[in-house]
């Protein structure tokens, strides 16, 4: 059986030594049969393909059962005729997921399944997105609807009556060189109509000759899809699903050996394979460690690590692994491949068309033979036009066209506009709207138009004022200066209409006149008058339009003498006769419907049967009707209508088709049409159609038709076929292909250069070189019968119809100008011209070319019956980081699950890796139906790529694959081990004249003279130490001075405090704490109040009382699980003894709610300062040295850590001292502080330093600002504030809040010129673009542009600068980011690419200094170097405060020395990374002024590819991408960068933005984003400070709690 079709006596003599020991093993029982066949088949196999059929297979168009196995058997040529009874009668059913037929072929497909194969064995474990379920609500589509304007893709696209998925086109590839016995393979396909569902264990007849098919692959493996060439060659394969091949099919002998077949081996497919890359038996969240060795459970982290897992595995060459400091190139340039192949051959020499012959009776124009015929042979009919049903409507006869078209044009010239004054004149354009199913209006409009000398421009019908590329037909129309338009009065009624009754103004389009052209509303011309029928000349006849492959459209003049050349050359090379029929279903508007069907029919008398495309959804074998019917000599048909046809031929039996002598296959020039002819010849020569009948040609807007094979004598010999490999093609060159049988590429030719034309092959891009003969160029030609310009667009003309060719040595090779046609190809043998592709469908990624037709075709062949809604697929490019990225959007059949989608997607990948070797960077799938449309229904490119990089294409499935295809990132920094000392930096600094980076705020003196003291009403500094003792002061000295002013939200003072007020409070509380037994001196009190005066209050009752106060954020109240926590947290880490607070507090921590999150049983005491009695303390506690603790400090950092530090009494007036110095504050003085009280510079602010000025403090709790947005600012209107400290929340509350309100504000007398400086508080990099968009918002409030500065503190010194009211304004410096990245700081312009801004955190204050020190060495560092902020002051605090006394990270932070320079200075480490530059500007001092530079926090930054980034210039990219996205954070998890972004838009937007994010991460940072997480707003989690917490949300993510509406991961 296995030597099926091969000779035994003609193999080579070894093999047939080892097939006899094999047959020996078998009968001594060595060996099993089932190992024995196994063996034989691989000794055989590479004997089998080498004899495949060279015989055209039978015609085998059965319906076939979809499922799982595949089988094919030999065929013979005469065999299919015998045992036709036991034909299959099945209907193939029209299933709504038809493929694309223009892209159909089988040996492709079998080359995808081959190659998809490939990777079973690598199981590619990619975790499929999560996806919140309620997001994605399909459109309801009728999942079975017959072929309608929505298939397919461009111009008018794939037949949607396509037959169950795998239904043959019965191709037979001919190939004269190779002769054999005929066998035929056959390969797997686990391709399943989407009604059925799969069997677990598949058994799968094979024969045994046959290579077991293939497992369908894991879903995700990488693979290498592609079969054409050889495969065309030799084989004839076909894809069974289901069944057996029908009995027909297989002959007499066949159908035996299909029996017999079935009982012999089986092999088992395996059971539906588990897309989430884990066994069936693992459970989502079964523990797994993680990079780190963390066992991890939940759900996140095993996608995550399996996306780990699948980066790790090698992909492409390995980047160079070091990084060149000295050179700051960015991309990474790919070494040339040495196999790379070249072009060999000699130069082209251009090819001729045959001379155009010279005919006495050619009219000499176009209207002139209208004339001729219109008057002699007036009963002939020219046109008839067909109904919905596909019956006759009517039929215009040659006399009326020309009576019609004569009355237009008197019309036209005579009868618009005033007698005087004429509308239209001749050379005006004007544009024809006429659907599709009117040719006959058309013909007449188009011929009047010609007679009255005006440029008809017809375009398509508008249906909406959102038509996909309307804009650009309004572009068209502009630049032909069309403002009239004619049309008919039915097809008026149906365009869209403003509730005024008048036709809606399109977008784009310039105001028009519409005029009627119904006869009814025509003049009859007067006897004298006849229209002007000049000879020919090279005046614009019409105009065509074509759409660039941006999606520009352009309108293509045609003049009067190209117009009759065209018509004359293909009347010459078609071999029209005078009075013949012809059926065209193309659009008669442009292109090949518009020049055989309108204009050459008419030159040469013509019957024009006209098939609209309505008729052709309703009855797909209406124009073989037709053509059998009128004996219809030619048919002008697309791919499409072929394959149509052949889906419902049975239901026809009596057509006859022995009538054509000319079938002209318009799209010939695809090189995925020669599928479609071969099927639908193999069906129809049983009706009489002849092989040579088949024309296929090649056309384009503006060389006209370039090529068209002639119609063939009968018996002679089907021109030959190329067999390409398409790594040749991507290269630009031809090989015919050998070895890979996977990635080839058949095409057919399109015939010989058309009469009277010149044409030659130059480079796509550059100088218009001559291309050698085995390399792929762009066809250009030269002819009287082609397009003249661009009208309206001489810049572009110029490039596209005046282009000279030039050779080699780049010397012209003569004066003639040649056309560009677009089309990409080559001339074969015998001058025949082949065309691979069109310039706009051209993808050139890394420097090879794809074709974007031929990347449709391969992502159809894998499975599109369950994913892909009618095989409507668009392929463009996008340029991302210095390339071309591809990628795919297809229309997601309704009822396709999640899973098989995401299957589809990842075998897509596969399949275009394996045979096209390029990789797609992002896959979309979008709900049926929604993808813009052309006029025809094809798919709108250009639109389609526009709502793709904006973020508006909405797609439901969404996979990116930016780590394998981006192959020219820059090389990983390796950190080089520093060979240098500190000390060696240091000098060398110190030769190159670069002084050390250190800055100081001026001396903070101390002020002795009793006189000014009491000028300036101080208290007497040398005296008190103590802020108690400045209250007990101030208590006595000025009682009635108000320290303290509350405003509720409306503006109310609700709460006020005196001097003695305040003391008397505390005195209170102190008196209560000290009668407490249990609460000891030098205790920690946690104060838990709402921002108030309450607060303040109990901070100095806890001084008084001796205790050491810890404030601590109140819970919230609606949110109580979220934030008792933390509250519990801190009184447990601080060791509370006492907890001070509010009865309303005290309620909510007893309650139950409470109990939910914390045990409540276990509080320290609890004291409700609301009612307390009136009595004085005993004593008031004085500290026995200012060095003693005054309080804790607690704060969660954005890493998520809690921290507590210690403040001193010496730092607290140290601080409160340099704050009064540096903001000129004294008791006369008011400020507003809208800030939290809790920690840091707030608290300072808010509890202290009005006690140590004595200034008056308006306090204003952000809180309120979310019920009154204006608040803070008109409490500086209304008390005339000077100075106002706030957040960077409450400055953002206003500027989005706010923005767009300042004329409402201004009309109610708000006016902030007062304002002398507005500080933001905070422990990061200055906001730049916050502070200067608030700045420019109220500018018409009055805010100086100068008020707006910045504070700078961190954990070790809660105020290092802040901009007082001396000292120069904050300067702004522009940064390199990619020298930051390097840890180094490069100043650059304004508006340099890749620049930073950043901006001075304000002066240092009085007693501060500040070091630039490299974190490592731990040496001082140079002026204008990036290093750690380390500081030295009298307020920086004395240590952390923890439990377990962990003093090693309390010295390394808190006392530390340079290892050179000042040995003896201690310093603390900020943790933030800055630098410092003189300035040209001079401080109070008169000194040149030092600036801080903040760039961020050491804990947050990321170290990716060995470089350093800051969370937040990624964070601010994200934002820019889209306006849907409110906030993002960013963080790494096992070298993977996270994206997490706020969707502030509908949830149909959410995958938008993965492309979006992606794109503008790799843009701008050069990083491959891993994950993107779509959030809702306000999960991203904010600290009081405005700043995000980054590691509280890491943590989140990872243990799932996020909620996201999507998480991508990015491949």
């Amino acid at each position: 059986m296995a030597e099926r079709g091969v000779e035994v006596s003609a193999l080579p003599a070894e093999v047939r030594e080892q097939l006899a020991e094999l047959d020996l093993e078998l009968s001594e029982g060595d060996i099993t049969q089932k190992g024995y066949e196994k063996k034989r088949a691989k000794l055989l196999a590479p004997y089998i393909i080498q004899t495949q059929s060279d015989f055209p297979p039978p015609p085998q168009f059965d319906g076939q059962d979809p499922g799982p196995s595949t089988a094919a058997a030999p065929s013979n040529a005469s065999s299919s005729s015998s045992s036709s009874r036991h034909r299959r009668t099945r209907r193939p059913h029209r299933s709504g997921g038809t493929r694309d037929e223009r892209y159909r072929s089988d040996i492709h497909t079998e080359a995808v399944q081959a190659a998809l194969a490939k990777h079973k064995e690598e199981k590619m474990a990619l975790p499929m997105p999560t996806k919140r379920r309620s997001t994605y609500v399909q459109s309801p589509i009728d999942n079975c609807t017959p072929p309608d304007s929505s298939s397919s893709s461009d111009d008018e696209g794939g037949a949607s009556a396509g037959s169950n998925e795998q239904q043959q086109s019965p191709d037979s590839w001919m190939n004269s060189s190779i002769h054999g016995s005929s066998t035929s393979s056959s390969s797997a396909s686990s391709t399943m109509s989407h009604g059925e569902s799969r069997p677990p264990q598949a058994p799968q007849p094979q024969s045994q000759h046959q290579v077991p098919p293939p497992h369908p692959p894991p879903p995700h493996s990488h693979s290498q899809p592609s079969a054409l060439a050889e495969a065309f060659a030799h084989a004839r394969i076909v894809t069974r699903t289901g069944r057996e091949p029908p009995a027909s099919a297989l002959g007499a002998d066949g159908a035996a050996q299909a029996q017999a077949r079935s009982r012999g081996s089986r092999v088992d497919l395996p059971s539906n394979v588990v897309v989430r890359g884990m066994s069936r038996g693992q459970s989502r969240s079964s523990m797994m460690e993680t990079a780190d060795g963390v066992p991890v459970s939940s759900r996140v982290s095993t996608k995550i690590q399996q996306l780990l897992n699948t980066l790790k595995r090698p992909k492409r060459p390995p980047l160079s692994e070091f990084f060149m400091d000295d050179q700051e190139e960015i991309v990474e340039v790919p070494r040339p491949d040495p196999n790379t192949p070249k072009p060999e051959g000699r130069q082209i020499i251009p090819v001729k068309g045959e001379p155009l012959g010279v005919v006495s009776n050619w009219p000499p124009a176009l209207q002139a033979a209208l004339a001729r015929w219109g008057a002699t042979q007036g009963k002939s009919p020219a046109l008839t036009a067909l109904d919905i049903t596909g019956k006759p409507l009517y039929t215009l006869t040659y006399g009326k066209l020309w009576s019609r078209s004569v009355k237009l044009a008197y019309t036209l010239l005579n009868k618009l506009g005033t007698k005087n004054e004429q509308i239209l004149k001749p050379g005006d354009r004007v544009a024809l709207v006429y659907p599709n199913s009117d040719p006959g209006m058309f013909w007449v409009a188009f011929y009047g138009c010609l007679l009255a000398e005006v440029i008809p421009v017809p375009i398509e019908v508008p249906l909406s004022r959102k038509d996909a590329g309307s804009s650009q037909v309004g572009f068209l129309l502009g630049s032909c200066g069309v403002g009239l338009a004619l049309t008919s009065e039915i097809c008026l009624k149906g365009l869209p209409k403003t509730p005024t009754g008048e036709i809606l103004q399109f977008k784009g389009w310039p105001r028009l006149k519409w005029v009627i052209t119904d006869s009814k509303y025509l003049t009859k011309p007067s006897k004298d008058w006849q229209p002007h029928i000049p000879t020919a000349n090279t005046d614009t006849a019409y105009i065509e339009y074509k759409a660039s492959k941006e999606g520009t459209v352009m309108g293509v003049a045609v003049s009067k003498v190209a117009m009759l050349t065209h018509c004359q050359a293909l009347t010459q090379a078609c071999n029209y006769c005078e009075g013949e029929t012809l059926v065209n279903v193309l659009d008669f508007k442009k292109d090949m419907g518009l020049w055989h069907g309108v204009l050459t029919s008419v030159m040469n008398r013509i019957h024009t049967i006209s098939v609209p495309y309505a008729v052709m959804k309703a009855c797909p074998l209406s124009w073989v009707q037709r053509v059998h019917i009128h004996k219809a000599r030619v048919a002008l048909v697309k791919c499409r209508d072929l394959h149509w046809a052949m889906m419902s031929h049975r239901e026809q039996r009596d057509i006859s088709l022995a009538s054509l002598r000319m079938l002209i296959v318009a799209d010939g020039a695809n090189p995925w049409s020669v599928s479609s002819c071969d099927a639908f010849l193999n069906v129809f020569q049983a009706h009489g159609l002849k092989p040579e009948v088949i024309c296929p040609c090649a056309t384009s807007p503006e060389a006209m038709t370039v090529a068209i094979r002639r119609p063939g004598v009968p018996g002679a010999p089907l021109p030959a076929r190329a067999i390409l490999s398409m790594t040749g093609l991507s290269h630009g060159v031809i090989r015919v292909n050998t070895e890979d049988k996977n990635s080839a590429l058949t095409v057919q030719d399109v015939g010989h250069v058309m009469p009277g034309a010149l044409m030659c092959i130059v480079k796509p891009d550059g100088p218009p070189m001559l291309c050698k003969t085995d390399e792929i160029g762009e066809i250009v030609v030269n002819s009287r019968a082609g397009g003249n310009m661009y009208y309206g667009l001489s810049g572009v003309t110029k490039n596209t119809f005046e282009v000279i060719p030039v050779n080699a040595s780049g010397a012209p090779i003569g004066e003639i100008p040649f056309v560009r046609s677009g089309l990409l190809g080559f001339v074969g043998p015998g001058s025949l011209i082949f065309v691979v592709g069109k310039n706009e469908g051209l993808l050139t990624v890394s420097g090879r070319r794809h074709n974007a037709d031929d990347l449709v075709a391969t992502a159809l062949a894998v499975e599109p019956v369950k994913t892909v809604y009618r095989g409507r697929i668009a392929v463009f490019s996008v340029t991302v980081f210095y390339d071309e990225r591809i990628v795919i959007v297809a229309e997601q059949r309704p009822d396709a699950s999640e899973e098989d989608s995401f299957q589809w997607m990842s075998r897509v990948l596969q399949a275009i890796d394996s045979i096209h070797q390029v990789g797609l960077y992002c896959l979309a799938l979008v709900p049926a139906n929604t993808l813009p449309k052309t006029p025809l229904g094809g798919i709108h490119i250009s639109e389609t790529k526009q709502l793709f990089l904006e973020g508006s294409l909405h797609p439901c499935n969404i996979l990116m694959c930016p780590h394998t295809c981006v192959t020219n990132m820059p090389k990983p920094r390796q950190k080089q081990p520093v060979g240098v000392g500190p000390a060696s930096i240091m000098v060398g600094n110190l030769v190159a004249g670069k002084r050390i980076a250190q800055a100081a705020g001026r001396d903070l003196g101390m002020i002795e003279d009793q006189d000014l003291v009491r000028k300036l009403c101080m208290w007497p500094t040398m005296m008190h130490q103590f802020l108690t003792e400045a209250l007990q002061w101030r208590a006595q000295t000025d009682p009635d001075h108000v320290l303290y002013v509350l405003l509720n939200a409306k503006g109310v003072a609700v709460c006020t405090a005196t001097c003695v007020q305040l003391h008397k409070r505390a005195e209170k509380i102190a008196a209560a704490l000290m009668e407490r037994s249990g609460i000891n001196t030098g205790e920690n009190v946690v104060l838990l109040y709402p921002p108030g005066i309450d607060l303040i209050a109990a901070f100095y009752g806890c001084l008084y009382a001796g205790c050491i106060p810890v404030t601590v954020r109140p819970p919230h109240p609606q949110n109580l699980s979220a934030t008792l926590p933390t509250v519990r947290m801190i009184i447990d880490v601080s060791k509370a003894a006492c907890i001070l607070t509010t009865q309303v507090l005290m309620k909510i921590l007893r309650s139950k709610e409470a109990a939910v999150s914390v045990n409540i049983k276990t509080w320290p005491i609890i004291i409700d300062t609301d009612d307390l009695p009136r009595k004085r303390p005993p004593t008031i506690y004085k500290p026995p040295s200012a060095e003693m603790i005054a309080y804790l400090d607690f704060s969660v950092s954005t890493t998520g850590m809690l921290t507590g530090v210690k403040i001193s009494h010496a730092a607290v007036s140290a601080l409160c001292r340099s704050i009064k110095l540096q903001c000129e504050l004294y008791s006369s003085r008011q400020i507003a502080i809208c800030l939290d009280p809790y920690c840091g510079l707030g608290f300072v602010l808010w509890c202290l330093a009005s006690v140590y000025s004595g200034h008056q403090s308006i306090l204003i709790p952000p809180l309120e600002l979310e019920s009154s947005l204006s608040l803070w600012l008109s409490t500086l209107s209304q008390y005339r504030i000077r100075d106002t400290f706030c957040s960077y929340s409450v400055m953002e509350l206003c500027t989005k809040g706010l923005g767009g309100q300042t004329e409402i504000l201004k009309t109610r007398g708000l006016n902030l010129a007062c304002v002398r400086s507005c500080v933001v508080v905070a422990e990061e990099r200055p906001r730049l673009a916050l502070t200067q968009s608030f700045s420019k918002l109220f500018k018409d409030l009055g805010l100086s542009s100068r008020a707006v500065s910045t504070a700078f503190g961190s954990r070790v010194n809660l105020a290092i600068c802040l901009q007082g009211t001396t000292g120069p304004d904050p300067s702004t410096v522009y940064v390199d980011m990619k020298s930051l990245r390097h840890d180094r700081v490069r100043l650059v312009e304004r508006g340099a690419p890749q620049s930073l801004p950043l901006m001075e955190s304000g002066t240092i204050l009085p007693g501060v200094r500040v070091i630039i020190v490299n974190p490592e060495t731990r040496g001082p560092l140079g002026d204008s170097h990036l290093g750690e902020i380390w500081v030295h002051s009298p307020h920086t605090a004395t240590g952390y405060y923890t439990i377990y006394g962990e003093e090693s990270l309390q010295a390394d932070h808190f006392n530390t020395k340079l290892s050179f320079g000042d040995p003896q200075t201690l310093w603390a480490r900020t943790g933030y990374l800055g630098f410092v530059k003189r300035t040209e500007l001079t401080d109070s001092s008169g000194d040149r002024h030092d600036a801080l530079f903040v760039v961020g926090s050491l804990d947050e930054t990321l170290e990716l590819r060995g470089l350093r980034y800051h969370p937040i210039d990624i964070e601010t990219s994200v934002c820019r991408a889209h306006r849907g996205i409110g906030e993002s954070a960013v963080f790494t998890w096992t070298n993977l960068l996270v994206v997490v972004s706020e969707l502030c838009g509908s949830e149909q937007d959410a995958l938008d933005l993965v492309p979006l994010i992606t794109n503008v991460v790799l843009e701008e940072h050069h990083l491959i984003v891993g994950v993107v997480v779509i959030v809702d707003p306000g999960v991203i989690p904010i600290n009081s400070r405005g700043e995000k917490q980054r590691m509280h949300l890491r943590d989140s993510f990872l243990a799932d709690q996020l909620d996201p509406i999507y998480v991508a991961y990015n491949m």
